[in-house]
């Protein structure tokens, strides 16, 4: 038997309950998913975007799936509490697979948000609430030809996050959410978050991914973003999570005219992590800046794969990933910018750089531009090498022990992608916790009470 054909049959004996839990817009694309993973598989070695994670491979396990989202005796609110100072954000979470309600703090802040013209909360209570926004934007940017992954979120996922900033509207604080695995079994977590940032809008959105037990879990997450005329969007993701955890993410976003986007990706601590990051830009003066950094040790593996699309003229494009990898950690970076044909005055830059600090730790990376017009500024790059052995004699010929010298120099290494976030208090809390990181320190992030990673 297939790998891919249990949940072939788990679904078609649940669907009907599937749906029923649902609503239309979710509901409407569940049956060509299921049609497509069935026809394709899941993505192993052998396709072309996949050559360093094999998604079959880490299906294989027999994880528990909540179909029937039965709620979980675990309060998030009481467990976990940032303390990033100085910030103030309007928190949420989503645990396993399902957007956490249950405290009055949640139904607080939605509250909030709804007085400044803002809707958001659970994607599936607000399809049921507001049919007609969720369907004109779910499904629309996530593309499952390439990646079926995606096909298999689209038929399973329920619930997860959803936002929507109207025109000219900017939120008061940040929108933090934590997505927390959770359970005492090896589980499987399918959810969806759909955001939505029209003209002129602005926002401000930390996601953070936890994990409260060394359970085997496999969290599948799909993200759809769209950013209209002079909108504006800054993102931050950290993955802080478990050995035994296998996270796969997918981020699409289409940008408008004159918008502007920042991502920024860091792997702090994890187990199999799988990015997938593919952005439309689909109106002139659009403008993306995207980073990221991975800190691999132990037996980790770190995959992150972006696609850029300059589908029209006269946008920018800054790309820039960092890896550091110890002992027999791997890290794989492919990324493609495609400029199409007429689009002119395309500005395109594409820079991936690693340490690879121990022999056995192996790092596979392989930007590439695809250009199709003749008047534009790209250009893509990528080293590997070790820590630079003169600054780190200098710097134990001033006293500083070895181990120390080490750390600060891969500090360092890491400092320009932490200096992309805007948000003070969190870049300043980011810098401390890579510092710890690098010491072998607990992260704990101090986040929580009980449940982070320990």
């Amino acid at each position: 038997m297939s790998v891919e054909q249990p949940y072939i049959d788990i679904y078609n004996q649940m669907a009907d309950k599937v749906k029923a839990q649902s609503s239309a817009p979710l509901n409407a694309l569940r049956d060509d998913a299921i049609n497509a993973l069935a026809e394709r598989g899941f993505p192993t070695k052998k396709w072309e975007d996949f050559q360093r994670s094999d998604m079959r491979e880490r299906y294989a396990t027999n994880y528990g799936m909540n179909l029937t989202q039965f709620n979980i005796d675990f309060n998030p609110y009481k467990t976990f509490k940032c303390d990033i100072q100085a910030i103030k954000s309007h928190l949420f979470f989503v645990v396993n697979d399902v957007f956490y309600s249950n405290d009055q703090k949640a139904l607080d802040e939605i509250a909030a948000l709804q007085k400044q013209g803002i809707v958001a909360g659970s994607l599936r209570q607000v399809a049921k609430t507001h049919p007609e926004l969720v369907a004109k934007y779910y499904g629309k940017a996530a593309k499952w030809d390439v990646d079926t992954t995606v096909a298999f979120n689209t038929a399973f996922a329920q619930d997860g996050f959803f936002i929507y900033v109207p025109k000219q509207v900017q939120t008061d604080f940040p929108i933090q959410i934590i997505n927390v695995m959770n359970g005492d079994l090896d589980m499987m977590a399918t959810s969806r978050n759909l955001v939505v940032v029209e003209e002129g809008a602005k926002l401000q959105l930390l996601v953070c991914g936890h994990t409260s037990k060394k359970y085997n879990y496999l969290c599948n997450r799909v993200t759809e973003v769209f950013v209209g005329q002079y909108g504006t969007l800054e993102m931050y993701k950290l993955e802080d999570t478990e050995a035994s955890m296998t996270n796969i993410g997918s981020l699409f976003i289409e940008q408008q005219a004159d918008s502007n986007v920042m991502v920024n990706e860091i792997t702090l601590k994890n187990g199999f992590t799988r990015n997938n990051i593919n952005v439309e830009l689909l109106g002139e003066h659009a403008e993306l800046n995207l980073c990221g950094m991975a800190i691999g040790d132990g037996d980790k593996h770190i995959d992150n794969h972006t696609f850029v699309n300059h589908a029209v003229g006269h946008c920018k494009t800054n790309e820039l990933y960092k890896y550091i990898l110890n002992e027999e950690s791997v890290g794989s970076f492919d990324g493609k910018i495609l400029v199409n044909k007429g689009s002119q005055k395309t500005e395109a830059y594409q820079s991936n750089r690693n340490i690879v600090v121990t022999p056995t730790a192996k790092m596979y990376t392989k930007p590439h531009l695809e250009i199709y017009a003749d008047d534009v500024k790209c250009s893509h790059g990528a080293t590997v090498g070790q820590l630079d052995k003169e600054a780190l004699f200098y710097m134990q010929s001033r006293g500083i022990p070895e181990a120390e010298a080490r750390m600060l120099l891969m500090v360092a290494f890491a400092n320009d992608v932490i200096e992309n976030i805007k948000i003070e208090a969190l870049r300043t809390r980011m810098h401390m916790l890579v510092e710890r990181r690098f010491r072998g320190e607990t992260l704990v992030c101090n986040s929580c009470t009980d449940h982070c990673t320990k």
